[in-house]
């Protein structure tokens, strides 16, 4: 039991549950579907879905999460963030004819390949994929989303259609089509909305309300897609799968904090996998964590899953039995959701903190950005994708180095580009190098140290402090073995200081021809600088910084 139960938390869920917790959960979930309902609805249509399989989703991915999922109090359900990715996926395999039917089974075997990537990521313990996206990347692509979104909303939000694909042909519609009309009173609560619709007989007058919605659940159905459709939905379902899992774990990271609780990103990915799968499996579409959602559960005192449970009967039983409960809400006003969940994904604060904070951050989040509004949504990610890797690859290639002196009143050794006042050794150099070396910046550091060694008079020392070294390739250690040589051959020495023991161990085992001379390493950067004082007879000079006095 307790082994199922490591793949079940449900059951420990169960298990654990207290009674005193049951009406505060019950009262959360009745919360909870009042946000369900049209979010389900307005982020269904933004993925080019009918509106009702936004419920249907709803419902599945929520029993789904309460069975798998880690967290107390996450919230799952169709996601503004998804949305257009979904869209971008299905519609142009759906067809021109943009077949119901046939776009909902597509939706549904996205939502089934994109539960099993986070299933089998999950179960591989490869949470850490969720690197893969850096903040300033997120930060570009969520604004870029957000713009997109807003976009593409406006003409359902003034009552005409754009045909048109991608942000520019959008914007371009939009000032086409739009007329001068009465400021549309639509950022209101949807029960007002509602009334409104109703009082004033809205659909006489041509405005698209929802409909009544079919009666009854979704039925299980395995979604009949043709064998050429596979592979482009695997494709969306990967970029789907990275963005939902992105959200997912700082969503959770967020809220267990505030509860004094530990985050497992790989159960967390099972969990979410199988939410997806359920709901792929009735006629839904791929999901992620609600962070408002999450937000209204956690301020209104939900305990645990029992409030998302809640929620689905609550949707379970307006399809069986009020179908036509939301059949008044006027199209606009799920235009009017999506808008201000889409204004909630933007950040310009924080965008406009990362020029002030590191220069190369803004312009990955700008870039990003651009992909997404220019080149649409799929294409977007895959640009965030390929500029977080970018710059990890760039960190790694041109990591930061230092050269280190005494610093008049510190003890130890210290970065001379942080102080005016320094003190050097005439006879030596001591380099940091803050990286792990291997073949992608060996040569960096070879310049490095032939710089430095080129400074130095003839027996001089460059004294790697090589503790930030936290791991070395192959072609690092053939680089650094060819290099203690040259600076022989030149009259110059190459020692390493606190060298890690793993590292050390990895230069011994590459087999190094010929090793390394052992009088080469210092197990403390003290020791090394001693023992160059000893053989040179250099002494601290001080160096004052030109211009300043």
């Amino acid at each position: 039991m307790s082994s199922l139960a490591s793949w079940v938390p449900g059951i420990t869920a169960v298990r654990t549950y207290k009674r005193s917790w049951l009406p505060r959960d019950v009262m959360t979930g009745l919360v909870l579907s009042a946000l369900l309902v049209p979010q389900g609805m307005a982020y269904a249509e933004l993925a080019g879905l009918p509106a009702v399989t936004g419920l249907y989703t709803s419902i599945l991915c929520l029993i789904g999460y309460a069975i798998f999922g880690p967290s107390r109090v996450l919230v799952l359900g169709p996601d503004s963030s998804l949305g257009p990715m979904i869209a971008a996926t299905i519609l142009p395999l759906a067809g021109a004819g943009g077949d119901p039917a046939k776009a909902v089974a597509l939706a549904s075997m996205l939502a089934i390949f994109t539960g099993l990537i986070m299933v089998a990521a999950g179960v591989g313990k490869l949470g850490f994929v969720a690197d893969l996206l850096s903040k300033p990347t997120i930060l570009g692509y969520m604004n870029g989303l957000a713009l997109t979104i807003v976009v593409g909303q406006l003409p359902k939000l003034l009552g005409f259609s754009v045909d048109a694909d991608g942000f520019l042909g959008e914007l371009v519609g939009f000032f086409a089509g739009i007329w001068l009309p009465k400021i549309p009173a639509v950022l209101v609560a949807v029960i007002f909305a509602m009334v409104v619709s109703i009082a004033a007989d809205l659909e006489a007058r041509g405005v698209k309300l929802v409909g009544v919605l079919p009666q009854g659940l979704p039925q299980l159905t395995w979604p009949a897609v043709s064998f050429s459709d596979l592979l482009p939905l695997f494709g969306g379902a990967l970029g789907i799968a990275l963005v939902a899992l992105t959200d997912t774990i700082s969503t959770a990271t967020s809220f267990a904090e505030r509860r004094g609780e530990l985050v497992d990103g790989d159960k967390e990915m099972i969990g979410i996998g199988a939410s997806n799968v359920a709901a792929g499996l009735f006629q839904g579409f791929p999901v992620s964590t609600s962070g408002s959602r999450t937000a209204v559960a956690d301020q209104a005192g939900g305990k645990s899953q029992l409030t998302g449970l809640v929620g689905a009967g609550v949707i379970a039983v307006m399809l069986l039995a009020v179908p036509g409960l939301f059949a008044a809400l006027p199209q606009a006003t799920l235009g009017a959701v999506v808008i201000m969940a889409a204004i909630s994904l933007a950040d310009i604060p924080a965008t406009r903190r990362l020029w002030h904070q590191r220069k190369t951050d803004f312009v990955l989040s700008i870039t990003a950005f651009l992909g997404v509004t220019l080149l649409g949504v799929l294409p977007g990610i895959a640009v965030a994708v390929m500029l977080s890797v970018a710059n990890v690859f760039r960190r790694a290639w041109r990591p930061y180095q230092a050269e280190l002196g005494k610093v008049p009143g510190m003890r130890g050794f210290h970065d001379t580009k942080r102080f005016d006042t320094y003190s050097l050794l005439p006879n030596a150099a001591i380099l940091r190098f803050d990286a792990p070396l291997i073949f992608a910046n060996s040569g960096t550091f070879r310049e490095s140290v032939r710089a430095a060694a080129k400074r130095l008079p003839e027996g001089g020392w460059v004294i790697i402090a090589a503790e930030p070294i936290t791991d070395v390739d192959t072609t690092a250690c053939d680089m650094l073995d060819d290099l203690v040589a040259d600076l022989d051959r030149t009259g110059k020495r190459l020692v390493l200081a606190e060298l890690k023991d793993p590292v050390r161990t990895k230069l011994d085992a590459y087999g190094l021809e010929p090793d390394i001379p052992e009088d080469r390493f210092y197990p403390t950067l003290n020791e090394a600088v001693r023992a160059c004082r000893d053989a040179t007879g250099s002494q601290w000079q001080t160096q004052v910084r030109e211009g300043t006095v």
